[in-house]
């Protein structure tokens, strides 16, 4: 199984960027369905801070120096999102960013276990 890619084809976004914030990687998900309308593939290689308000280019610079977890849901043409953004590490070395676009229900079922 060489080069078994199980995210490429993923029903969810996927966008990894490194520790300066360039787009290093981004699944089918969100070339072709979440960032088709800015580029898709063409994101590759460019900044997140070109493509984001100083709002979240301020949120961005601060997960990238403080490497903490976001996340947060938000809606657009009658669809709600689950957005997860988390650092990533390769041999334990800081790499940078992933987020994961996820699609969910407007109600959301929620179990408790114990």
């Amino acid at each position: 199984m060489d080069n078994f890619s199980c995210h490429d084809e993923l029903p969810c976004g996927i966008t990894i960027c490194d520790r300066d914030g360039i787009i290093v990687y981004m699944n089918d998900y969100a070339v072709n369905r979440q960032f088709s309308d800015r580029g898709g593939a063409d994101l590759i290689g460019s900044s997140l801070f070109d493509c984001h308000s100083e709002v979240s280019n301020d949120k961005i610079r601060r997960l990238l120096e403080t490497k903490e977890v976001n996340f947060y849901t938000w809606e657009k043409g009658g669809v709600k999102r689950l957005i997860y953004q988390a650092p990533w590490y390769r041999n334990g070395e800081f790499g940078g960013l992933v987020e994961l676009c996820l699609e969910i229900p407007f109600e959301l079922r929620h179990f408790v276990r114990d």
